[in-house]
């Protein structure tokens, strides 16, 4: 019998298509989402991979099976299911491995709202479920549904209009001088949503892979591996743009490279739209407006938060903790080193489009480079995220922590993974939720303090 715990991560369902799942067992997921949420109407999307149409429509099928009614919403970008889950009001499921390879399938999932599921927020009980109605033989049998209860219907809607018109009612951008903007959509779902939020700007938009294909012929739909960003940083060179936008496979993330070429910190891209939200809210009238920043974003956004009036609250990686961190303290931003941003006015989803349209709002209101905009925002040496594939994961992380622990003036966390800090430098190690993975970041005032803790920790990782 295979074990859903190899499938249902922390916070999402990721696996390959069809060896861990396949419509058999996302019927079975729908059922389930629908029993544990108590919705009687839900809404489904699902990004450009072959095998997401089937699981999707497989998954309305077993929520329609338990009563509640589908509006499948199609092709779509991760922000824009959460656009209709907070618009419509309803439960989603989002069809999506993000940036992972072809072969890959997963489910994000959200209750009414965009409200998260996580393993803490109804993520475990679903995977319980569903494990329950898998027999020895490893067959799927999904359970009558109560007497009484009557089949949902499935209808299509469209909310890519929709979807825009919300982000641009919540940046002005009409005023702002001309830009030239390179976008690579990676073949992903930025291929689809950009066209129709961007048009009419005072853009020159330059695309790239536009074209939707989950098979991913260009490169890897991950803009967080730096050679997936090659071609967009030669492109911008090309043509002397201003900025270029990198999104990953599903749009729910994306990294800006400046009018060099050069990648712009997704930390130095949280500080930056953090100073936009707080004075947003100042000029509202709320003073002291909280922002949420993961473990691993660079010590540069509390200071720029604290600088700026707001207060910094920090939290561990992942966007079900995220979102539910804001829901606790009222944050009106939250912003990750992995390129996700989340904010208040999106039911504190996260949505790349929306941190990318502040980013052009940002440079096109002055005059000058994006280089010299975000500079202020970017005061650290780092190393960016460093994977390693390790069998013991635990073992390595303990090694890690012994080699540290002893040495005089360094701190410990275990907030998420192990995070170890001296006087100017820290560094993070932490086990993916979705990979076989060790994930290192360090980061210090001084490029070699970075180098050498980079090298010493990978020693020990990877020996």
């Amino acid at each position: 019998m295979r074990d859903l715990k190899q499938l249902v991560k922390a916070y999402d369902v990721r696996g390959v298509v069809p060896d861990q799942w396949d419509e058999n067992l996302s019927r079975a997921f729908g059922a389930a989402f629908v029993q544990v949420t108590g919705a009687n109407a839900i809404v489904v999307g699902h990004d450009m991979r072959p095998s997401s149409p089937s699981l999707s429509r497989a998954f309305a099928e077993g929520a329609a099976g338990y009563g509640a009614d589908v509006t499948e919403i199609g092709l779509c970008s991760t922000d824009q299911l959460y656009y209709a889950s907070g618009k419509l009001d309803l439960p989603g499921a989002m069809f999506t491995a993000s940036h992972n390879p072809a072969q890959y399938n997963g489910i994000k999932m959200c209750r009414k709202g965009a409200a998260p599921v996580g393993e803490d927020t109804g993520l475990a009980e679903i995977r319980e479920l569903v494990q329950s109605w898998i027999a020895a033989d490893d067959t799927v049998t999904v359970p009558a549904a109560p007497a009484g209860t009557e089949q949902g219907v499935l209808t299509q809607q469209d909310t890519l209009r929709g979807y825009a018109d919300h982000l641009l009612g919540l940046v002005d951008l009409t005023s702002i001088r001309p830009l030239k903007v390179v976008v690579d959509a990676g073949n992903g779902m930025g291929g689809h949503t950009v066209p129709t939020v961007l048009a009419g700007l005072p853009l020159d938009v330059v695309p790239m892979y536009f074209e939707l294909d989950g098979t991913f012929p260009n490169h890897e739909a991950n803009p967080l591996d730096p050679k997936n960003l090659v071609d967009l940083q030669a492109k911008v060179r090309e043509v002397g743009a201003d900025i270029g936008l990198a999104f990953d496979g599903d749009a729910d993330r994306c990294f800006v490279i400046d009018e060099r070429g050069e990648p712009v910190s997704p930390s130095a891209i949280t500080a930056l739209v953090a100073v936009r939200e707080l004075a947003r809210a100042r000029a509202a009238g709320e003073e002291g407006a909280t922002i949420i920043h993961n473990l691993i974003t660079s010590w540069s956004v509390p200071e720029v938060v604290a600088e700026h009036g707001g207060k910094a609250v920090r939290t561990r990686v992942g966007h079900s903790f995220i979102k539910q961190r804001m829901a606790e303290t009222d944050a009106i931003f939250g912003g990750e080193h992995s390129a996700h941003y989340y904010f208040r006015d999106f039911w504190r989803a996260d949505t790349g489009m929306l941190a990318a349209l502040h980013v052009l709002a940002a440079l096109g209101g002055q005059d000058g480079t994006l280089s010299a905009l975000t500079a202020e925002y970017d005061r650290y040496a780092a190393s960016g995220e460093i994977n390693s594939e390790v069998a013991d994961q635990a073992g390595k992380t303990a090694e890690v922590r012994a080699a540290y622990a002893s040495q005089e003036g360094v701190s410990i966390d275990e907030l998420d993974g192990l995070t170890i800090a001296g006087a100017d430098w820290w560094f993070n190690l932490r086990a993916s939720n979705t990979e076989p993975l060790l994930r290192l970041n360090v980061e210090a005032k001084e490029a070699a303090k970075v180098a050498e803790l980079r090298d010493a920790v990978l020693a020990i990782v990877r020996g």
